[in-house]
C-alpha cells in the first residue's frame, strides 16, 4: 500500500498514529546525517537516513527544509504582547510629535469612552528626547483617557482623564505631574487603565500573541504574571489556553510569600516578576553607581530586602514550588544572593539548588555575583534582545550607565562560561517575539567578550527553556520525562521546520555576515522563516508553502 504524502504546508493538521518527515536536514548532534525522522504517539519513535526510514500512516516531504527541535521562550507577557500586536504600536515613534500623531490617528477610530492603550515608545533614542505631557494626549486622544507604557514596561505616559480616574495616585511614590508615572503610581494607574480591557478583548488578545508564537517556532512559553502586572483572572485565562492548538504555557506568579496562592492558580513557580527592582529605562533598576543621566546620586530603587527573599524562598521550599525574582541591577541581584544566603542557613544549599530557583533578566553583574548564580544553582532568565536594543556605546543602557558599564551588561557569555544555566526569552512585548533574532543578538553582543556561539545561544533559546522549569516541568508536564528541546528517539515530537535562506553552517542557520564590518544589531543576514511547527506530535502551525 502507498502510503499518503504531503509537502510542508498542506492541512495535515490532524496527528495520524505515525508520520514519517524525510528529505530534510535535521539538527542532531547525535546522527549529523539524519535526514528523516518518525513520529508516533506525539514522540519521535525513529530518525536517520531517509533509505531507511520504516513504514508510516503519512509521509511529510520537507523538501530540503531544516528540522530543530523548537523553541521556548522563558519569559512572555500574552495578554500585554496581543493588546500591542493588535493596538497601538508605538515602537517606531521618534519624537513626541509622532507619539502625538500616532495616538490622535488611533483615538478617531474608537469610541468617545475607550481607552487608548499604546506601548512600545522609548525616548533614549530620540534626538531631542522631550515626552508628551498629560494635557497633549488629552487633546490628540479627544478627551479619552490614555496609556502608553514605555519599552520596559516599568513606567507609562498617562492623559489627566486617566490620572482624574485615580486621584489618591498624586501621594504615591512614583507619581509626576506631567503624566510620565513611575514606581508604585505607574502599578496603581497600568491596573485601571488595563481593567477597562474586556475579557472579549483579553481572550482575544491572548490568541493574537499565541499565534504569532506558534508562527515563530515557538512551541512553549512561561507566561509571567503577578498583582502588580496583571489579575488572578488574566493569568488563569492564559493558563487556560495551555497546547489548545497552540504553544504550551506554563505560569509564573509573582507574588511575595505567594507560594500557596500561585499553586492554586496553576503557576508551576512563584516567581518570574516579583520585583527585587524596577528597569533601566525607567531609572528604577537599583544599581550601585549613579544614573549617569538621571538625578544625582540616583541609584535607583530596590524594592525587596534579603529577609524577604529568604522568607520568599522558605515559603516556596514549605509549598514544593519553584521560586525567582525581577533582579536587574546589581544591588538588586546582590540583595536577592545575600537572601538565598540567609535561605540557606536553614534550607541547606543542596535544596536551593535542587529548586532551581530563577532570577529573570540579571542584566548588571559581576564575577561575585555569577558566583552567587552557580553556588546556588540559579537559572538565569535572560533576553538577548535588550543588548541589540539598548546596549552598546550609544544607546540607551550608555546613556543610563556609561559606555564601560554599557558593554558589560548581560553578560551572557561569562556567565554559561562559569556553568550558569540560561534560558532565553524576549519578555514581548517588552521586545518582540523573535527567537531566531534573539539566538543572533546572543551571537551579535556588543561586547566580543559576552559573544555565544550559536549553538550556545540556540540551546539557551530551546533545551533551556525546559530546564528552567521545575523538577518534574522539563519534560512538559509532571512525569512526561526530561527528553525535552533535543531531536532523538523517545524525545517528544516537538520541532519547528525552517527555510534557511541564509544557509546552514554546523547544522544551524547562517544567522550573521561573514563580513564582521556588517555584524551587529543591523545585520542584513536573513534569518530563517518557519514552515511548520510541531507540538508533541500535532501541528500548531504551518504557513501555507506547498
Amino acid at each position: 500500500m502507498t502510503n499518503p504524502s504531503t509537502t510542508i504546508g498542506s492541512s495535515a493538521t490532524v496527528p495520524a498514529s505515525s508520520t514519517l518527515y524525510r528529505g530534510g536536514r535535521l539538527y542532531c548532534p547525535a546522527d549529523p546525517r539524519a535526514t528523516a525522522l518518525l513520529v508516533r504517539d506525539g514522540r519521535i519513535a525513529w530518525l536517520g537516513a531517509d533509505d531507511d526510514a520504516p513504514g508510516a500512516d503519512r509521509v511529510v516531504e520537507l523538501d530540503g527544509a531544516l528540522v530543530t527541535p523548537a523553541f521556548v521562550d522563558a519569559h512572555v507577557h500574552a495578554t500585554d504582547t496581543g493588546l500591542a500586536l493588535s493596538g497601538l504600536d508605538l515602537s517606531a515613534t521618534g519624537s513626541a510629535r509622532e507619539v502625538l500623531d500616532a495616538v490622535a490617528g488611533f483615538a478617531a477610530g474608537l469610541p468617545v469612552d475607550a481607552v487608548v492603550l499604546g506601548h512600545g515608545w522609548d525616548e533614549s533614542g530620540w534626538s531631542d528626547r522631550r515626552v508628551p505631557d498629560a494635557a497633549e494626549l488629552d487633546r490628540a486622544a479627544g478627551g479619552r483617557r490614555v496609556y502608553l507604557s514605555q519599552a520596559s514596561l516599568h513606567s507609562a505616559l498617562c492623559s489627566s482623564a486617566l490620572l482624574a480616574a485615580v486621584p489618591e495616585v498624586v501621594r504615591m511614590p512614583g507619581y509626576d505631574v506631567s503624566g510620565w508615572l513611575r514606581r508604585d503610581a505607574h502599578h496603581v494607574v497600568r491596573e485601571v487603565a488595563l481593567g477597562s480591557v474586556t475579557s472579549v478583548q483579553r481572550r482575544a488578545a491572548q490568541g493574537v500573541a499565541l499565534r504569532r508564537a506558534a508562527s515563530l517556532g515557538i512551541a512553549a512559553v512561561h507566561e509571567c504574571g503577578g498583582p502588580e502586572i496583571s489579575s488572578e483572572e488574566d493569568f488563569t485565562a492564559v493558563l487556560s489556553r495551555s497546547g489548545d492548538g497552540g504553544p504550551e504555557v506554563y505560569g509564573y506568579w509573582g507574588e511575595l510569600l505567594g507560594a500557596a496562592r500561585a499553586r492554586e492558580l496553576g503557576a508551576v513557580g512563584a516567581g518570574g516578576d516579583l520585583f527585587a527592582d524596577g528597569a533601566l529605562g525607567a531609572r528604577t533598576a537599583h544599581v550601585s553607581v549613579p544614573y549617569a543621566d538621571g538625578e544625582p546620586g540616583a541609584c535607583g530603587h530596590g524594592y525587596l530586602s534579603a529577609e524577604q527573599v529568604r522568607d520568599h524562598l522558605v515559603d516556596c521550599a514549605a509549598h514544593g514550588l519553584q521560586g525567582g525574582f525581577h533582579a536587574i541591577g546589581d544591588v538588586a541581584i546582590g540583595t536577592v544572593l545575600a537572601g538565598f544566603g540567609l535561605a540557606a542557613e536553614r534550607l541547606g544549599v543542596e535544596r536551593l539548588r535542587a529548586a532551581r530557583h530563577r532570577v529573570e533578566h540579571a542584566e548588571i553583574m559581576n564575577k561575585r555575583l555569577i558566583a552567587g548564580f552557580v553556588e546556588f544553582g540559579i537559572v538565569a532568565s535572560m533576553q538577548p534582545a535588550f543588548d541589540r536594543l539598548w546596549g552598546g556605546e550609544r544607546r540607551m543602557y550608555a546613556s543610563r550607565l556609561g559606555v564601560e558599564r554599557a558593554l558589560a551588561s548581560n553578560p551572557m557569555g561569562a556567565m554559561h562560561a562559569t556553568g550558569v544555566t540560561l534560558a532565553f526569552g524576549s519578555d514581548s512585548p517588552v521586545t518582540p517575539l523573535d527567537p531566531w533574532g534573539s539566538v543572533r543578538a546572543a551571537v551579535a553582543h556588543f561586547s566580543p567578550v559576552q559573544r555565544l556561539s550559536v549553538r550556545a545561544a540556540f540551546a539557551a533559546h530551546t533545551r533551556g527553556g525546559w530546564r528552567a522549569l521545575p523538577t518534574g516541568f522539563e519534560g512538559g508536564a509532571a512525569g512526561r520525562g526530561p527528553a525535552e528541546g533535543v531531536l532523538a528517539p523517545g524525545a517528544a515530537a516537538t520541532f519547528a521546520v525552517w527555510s534557511t535562506p541564509a544557509g546552514v553552517d554546523g547544522g544551524l542557520p547562517v544567522l550573521v555576515a561573514a563580513d564582521p564590518e556588517v555584524r551587529g544589531p543591523d545585520d542584513p543576514t536573513p534569518l530563517p522563516v518557519c514552515r511548520r511547527t510541531v507540538l508533541r506530535g500535532s501541528v500548531i502551525f504551518e504557513d501555507g508553502v506547498g
